[in-house]
């Protein structure tokens, strides 16, 4: 250790230009799901449209809609006077007030799911400075909405002092996470500030591609716009288009066609 710190100043450079590599190579590494992960019932990738899953505050568990429709069937096909959580079992509440009891318990459980609701419950009620404290903890716990929040909040100065080095850190952590429009984000700031030489236009193609993998659908319209100006190589652009085709299908279900047929949806 004494070596080390004796010697930091002559290699402060080069760890300095290695650190920036590694979260280089993070940074555009194409993650092996979006930050919703799979339905923890069905076991499938959940979409990313947010009105075809839902989140029961008794558990914090992301359920999409073909498990929760199916669930709701099965009970009224019972006789069942009550709904229960398809995951946990816990009655469902149907107040607020309810809601708000299960998420703080689960937030005093250090539950990050139970953290971000809270803060998102603090922030409309206009509690800007507790509402950025459960985002933070929940940032710090992994969740990558979270830290699309936090980027925001530091990007306009809410509740925070204006701070764009660290908005930026916060969308690239969301990118990082799976977060497709966190990483759509960061191409829409490459693209800004791009420069004469064409790096930054690199970059920000490089961002679209990874976040149009995922399925989103906004990276890749930015990618048929920036296909034609010779910006993404045929190659790439074909391979992208099958890659979002194939996430989107694997989000799909038959009892989740069944829900949206039945317009079962999240609200």
């Amino acid at each position: 250790v004494k070596c080390q710190r004796d010697h930091r100043p002559q290699h402060k450079k080069e760890c300095k230009k290695r650190a920036a590599e590694i979260r280089h190579e993070l940074l555009f590494k194409q993650p092996g799901s979006s930050h919703l992960g799979d339905c923890p019932i069905c076991c499938l990738p959940l979409p990313l449209d947010p009105r075809n899953f839902l989140m029961n505050p008794c558990c914090t568990k992301t359920i999409c809609i073909g498990c929760n429709f199916a669930n709701q069937k099965r009970e009224f096909q019972a006789g069942k006077k009550e709904n229960l959580c398809p995951f946990c079992r816990t009655p469902l509440t149907t107040t607020d007030e309810g809601s708000e009891l299960h998420l703080i318990k689960r937030a005093e459980a250090n539950d990050p799911i139970g953290l971000f609701k809270m803060g998102d419950i603090c922030c409309h009620r206009g509690e800007h400075e507790r509402s950025i404290e459960y985002f933070t903890r929940a940032a710090g716990l992994g969740v990558a909405i979270s830290h699309c929040i936090l980027a925001n909040a530091y990007q306009n100065g809410q509740g925070v002092e204006r701070d764009e080095k660290r908005a930026i850190n916060h969308w690239e952590e969301a990118a990082i996470g799976g977060h497709p429009g966190a990483r759509f984000n960061l191409g829409a700031i490459e693209e800004h500030n791009r420069r004469a030489d064409g790096s930054q236009a690199d970059r920000a193609v490089r961002h679209y591609i990874i976040a149009a993998n995922l399925g989103h659908d906004g990276s890749l319209e930015q990618l048929k716009k920036l296909y034609p100006l010779g910006l993404v190589s045929k190659d790439e652009f074909a391979a992208t288009l099958r890659a979002h085709k194939d996430a989107v299908d694997e989000t799909k279900s038959k009892q989740r066609e069944e829900a949206e047929a039945a317009n079962f949806y999240s609200r």
